[in-house]
């Protein structure tokens, strides 16, 4: 019976995998950073065992795989998603570097299988209205920003890995939102943000949202029955930041978010905001590099998942239903409305 090794199992994605993984019985064992741990909403700790260490340590990667040679799967979630748009040391550290490292251990361990999450970022972005589906090469110099870059070169090199004898499985991400994300971070932030009541415009534009039990679920799947050096898409759809939030408000009975501004005039000023919350040390809801993202062609394809995976995204409405009732936020102005 395989043991699943999940890094980055603190982390939005990484704890939804180990709450799939132990809701269905099997034994996991997830690497945590050091101070940090699964959260409660994971449970099913008797299955679990936490590991403290970080992918950028090898010694790490060697404790969280220490006796399983032969029968680990690992999951490879760790990473940094960063919207600055801007370069940063850590960001290839754990991105590239961390990947090298768990590639190293993988072989050194004899793992039954490798599923390298790697995002639709990593893909090069096709003219506006055409779909983007799964390539078999990856180049940082096709694709803009340095996060795109760090996942293309990573999963460059899982795919080379792959054709030195490694049995390793790449999975593409969307935008993932659900319940339990990170109030400070990115779309997580926006969402937050306006279940407080304290969101008065947002920009028109859009991505394709997925739930984040529908990626990990897409993940397990890749895990079971992927083909090797295979790559799958895990989105949704093209979903407007209206009706994303439209669906939220309802969702959670409050008031809609009426003014939708238009991107260049919001691009016109993240300079100047961008430069106001470095100096208030908080995160930008928006900045230039997630306002070209929020504008850009997001039309991904799913279907080789859903044919080879049996992978089907939950409508966007059952997601902001979930949502709204694990943030526990009580504030409602009026009655919910009918969805």
């Amino acid at each position: 019976m395989s043991v699943y090794c999940v890094t980055g199992a603190a982390g939005h994605l990484g704890s939804h995998v180990v709450k799939a993984l132990l809701a269905r019985g099997d034994g996991v064992r997830a690497l945590v950073l050091p101070g940090e741990r699964c959260p409660d909403y994971v449970g099913g700790r008797e299955a679990l065992r936490e590991v403290a260490g970080d992918v950028r340590d090898a010694l790490s990667l060697d404790q969280l795989l220490v006796g399983l040679d032969g029968e680990a799967v690992v999951i490879h979630c760790a990473g940094i998603v960063e919207i600055t748009g801007k370069t940063n040391q850590r960001l290839f550290e754990v991105n590239v570097g961390g990947t090298k490292n768990v590639l190293d251990a993988c072989r050194r361990h004899r793992v039954k299988r490798l599923v390298y999450v790697s995002s639709v970022h990593a893909i090069p972005t096709l003219p506006r209205g055409q779909v983007m589906r799964e390539i078999d090469a990856f180049c940082p110099d096709e694709v803009d920003g340095p996060y795109d870059k760090s996942k293309a070169e990573a999963t460059q090199l899982v795919l080379n890995a792959v054709k030195d004898g490694l049995d390793a499985v790449c999975v593409h991400p969307a935008g993932i939102i659900g319940p339990h994300g990170n109030p400070a971070v990115g779309t997580a932030r926006l969402i937050t943000t306006c279940l407080k009541g304290k969101l008065a415009a947002a920009v028109n534009g859009g991505f394709d949202f997925v739930d984040v039990r529908d990626v990990a679920d897409g993940i397990l799947a890749a895990a079971d029955g992927g083909r090797t050096g295979a790559c799958y898409i895990l989105s949704n759809r093209f979903i407007s930041f209206r009706e994303l939030l439209d669906t939220l408000t309802r969702a959670a009975g409050i008031r809609r978010v009426r003014l939708f501004l238009p991107a260049g005039l919001v691009k016109a000023f993240a300079p100047l905001a961008e430069a106001y919350y470095h100096l208030a040390k908080k995160a930008p809801l928006f900045t230039r590099y997630a306002l070209n993202t929020a504008t850009r062609n997001a039309l991904y394809s799913h279907e080789r998942a859903t044919r080879e995976l049996g992978y089907r995204p939950r409508p966007l409405t059952r997601t902001m239903i979930d949502i709204v009732a694990a943030s526990g936020l009580k504030r409602r102005r009026r009655a919910p409305q009918p969805i």
